[in-house]
């Protein structure tokens, strides 16, 4: 077992939900339902999938959840490259999100890697 809140890229995941949380706030009300929802709840799912997996009693286990979590970084990213074509953020917001993501991707991957 690992102890997740310990692991720096669950905590790099934990910041970057607060952040997708923030710029989802901005979006219209209509979209409560839509982008709005699934962003929000995509973004809960990468540092929730780390920690249930954590808890698990074997590396492949853990090793399953993190590939859980790596599907639901790239819906974030997606679901964040959508966003500007319908005008809920600009360039200047996407960047630095696409940043912080693709740091939690790398970090993940390279975790995950280590636990076969």
């Amino acid at each position: 077992m690992h102890r997740f809140k310990g692991l720096e890229f669950w905590k790099k995941s934990r910041l970057f939900c607060s952040e997708i949380y923030a710029i989802t706030s901005k979006f219209p009300e209509s979209e409560k339902f839509g982008l709005t929802n699934q962003l929000r709840r995509a973004s809960v799912s990468i540092p929730s999938n780390i920690a249930e997996g954590s808890s698990r009693q074997s590396n492949k286990d853990f090793s399953r959840f993190l590939q859980i979590t790596l599907g639901s970084a790239y819906e974030v990213e997606t679901q964040l490259l959508i966003a500007p074509d319908l005008n809920f953020i600009t360039h200047e917001e996407l960047d630095p999100l696409l940043k912080s993501l693709e740091s939690i991707i790398k970090m993940t991957s390279k975790f995950k890697s280590t636990l076969k």
